[in-house]
């Protein structure tokens, strides 16, 4: 195989469709830096790191990654480390990633994002195939409402259900009160048969405050809380007192992580991550191990433009423990945008075509590499000239 010659980064910036938070974010979402891998025969592959600067692991065991930070680890150690590499040796990218600086997960994801979209093109199959090939061809898509006002939840919600999305997760994480009667109201507009879930990114005071909230919630039907507080011995306690199964987010990044979990034995759900864990590869150690052990996932992320988004679909098709509706963008172009809101969170995408969804599902890609071509034109009207 070709040996890489070049790793370039740019920092690109999309245009949101609405304002969407979540506990603890202090910046925009979109403004994530691409990775562009050349081999000597002029193949080329894209990687993303969505990185923000303040969401990272519990109790700072693992660090929040800027965009200045993941350009300044690319272009100083990972990529003089990887040039003249094959880029479908993934353990040997690893290894070399790793040797070379301890850490800083969003920046070695971008990197082999890019390598394993330029190993399949140019063996003409889609990424899945080299995780191993797809357990399904759809991924079903749910819908994330930030940290927004009552009202305007209750007119989106309404709409995405109306589109055929059938799980919509809520932000929480705020105020108890709020987060009570926000269910209450989105379960009321969108009826019995939409599923809903709750995400607080750890922001309950206590183990206490997060099951006096929770429980309440259950009354209006939850399918899942996602990491109501910090700590796997925390989120641990709370998911024992609830009938609701607990996720891990926050506390799952890697698979020692999983294992971790697993010897606490009440979390019953984690999150995986192309990113947290550093990339594909290592994304699939996360999911056999939740295999192993009967932990359900499914595939979530940082609202990512496409390039990054289809390593998320990849994942999602490749991995048998992900058997849950997935966090995930319906990457669109303006250009295919025509009023709808369901997984949509930009007002335009980097990908020459859109994800095609059908049922409230993605389809997967099949086409080789990540599947869908970037759109060069796209990406330089959003690059971000410092």
């Amino acid at each position: 195989m070709s040996r890489i010659v070049s790793v370039e980064t740019m920092l690109v910036q999309l245009p949101t469709r609405r304002e969407h938070k979540w506990t603890g974010l202090t910046e925009p979402i979109g403004r994530y830096v691409l990775t562009r891998m050349t081999d000597e025969d002029g193949f080329v592959g894209w990687g993303e790191a969505p990185a923000l600067k303040d969401w990272g692991g519990e109790f700072g065991r693992y660090f929040g990654e800027s965009s200045s930070i993941v350009a300044l680890v690319i272009e100083r150690y990972l990529a003089p480390a990887v040039k003249g590499m094959e880029p479908g040796n993934f353990a040997a990218l690893h290894q070399r990633m790793d040797a070379v600086v301890k850490g800083y997960p969003y920046a070695k994801a971008s990197v082999e994002f890019a390598a394993y979209d330029l190993a399949a093109r140019r063996l003409g199959v889609p990424v899945h195939a080299l995780l191993g090939g797809a357990s399904r061809m759809r991924v079903p898509v749910t819908h994330s409402i930030g940290l927004i006002g009552i009202e305007e939840a209750e007119r989106e919600v309404a709409k995405v259900a109306a589109e055929g999305i059938r799980t919509i997760k809520i932000k929480v994480g705020v105020d108890p009160k709020r987060d009570i009667e926000i269910v209450r109201v989105i379960r009321a507009a969108v009826g019995p048969d939409v599923e809903l879930c709750v995400d607080a990114n750890e922001g309950y005071a206590s183990p206490g405050e997060a099951i006096r909230t929770l429980r309440a919630m259950e009354a209006h039907g939850l399918k899942y809380a996602e990491q109501p507080v910090m700590g796997i011995e925390r989120i641990s306690q709370v998911a024992r007192a609830i009938d609701t199964p607990v996720m891990a987010d926050e506390s799952a990044w890697n698979a020692h992580d999983v294992v971790q979990i697993i010897a606490q034995g009440a979390v019953q759900i984690v999150s995986i991550y192309t990113t947290k864990p550093g990339g594909l590869y290592r994304a699939m150690e996360v999911a056999a191990i939740c295999r192993a052990a009967g932990i359900l996932c499914n595939v979530n992320g940082s609202v990512e433009t496409g390039v990054g988004n289809l390593a998320n679909i990849h994942l999602a098709a490749a991995a048998p423990a992900v058997t849950l509706s997935c966090v995930v963008p319906v990457s669109t172009p303006a250009e295919a945008q025509h009023g709808q809101v369901g997984g949509i969170y930009y007002k335009d995408d980097l990908l020459a075509e859109p994800m095609r969804l059908v049922d409230g599902a993605i389809e997967v890609p099949t086409g080789a590499g990540m599947g869908i071509d970037v759109d060069l034109a796209k990406v330089d009207r959003y690059l971000v000239r410092e």
